[in-house]
């Protein structure tokens, strides 16, 4: 099993209230929802109002494809959202081995 963790730093330029932060990245959520299938939530920042900092999370048996899903949905964030994006980072976990049922 392969897993790509990612986080990303956004500043939100315009944002006068956390209720409108909070509206953008909801909006940023369901595009990335809808268009990937993978995990996303908001993970950082949640008091300030012109930055955020959200997690997404894709899981699968290959590699290759989780790897490349990760950087289409990271680029997908960086080019197609209404926030600056201000820093990226991703990591791929293995977990290999048999699984031994008790």
């Amino acid at each position: 099993m392969v897993i790509a963790v990612g986080r990303v730093r956004l500043r939100i330029n315009g944002s006068r209230s956390l209720k409108g932060k909070r509206k953008v990245i909801k909006g940023i959520i369901a595009k990335v929802c809808s268009r990937f299938n993978c995990s996303i939530a908001e993970v950082g920042l949640n008091d300030a109002v012109n930055e955020a900092e959200i997690g997404l999370s894709i899981t699968g048996n290959n590699g290759q494809f989780v790897d490349s899903a990760m950087n289409k949905a990271l680029s997908f964030i960086e080019n197609n959202i209404d926030a600056e994006v201000i820093k990226t980072s991703f990591e791929l976990i293995h977990l290999g081995g048999e699984y031994d049922a008790v």
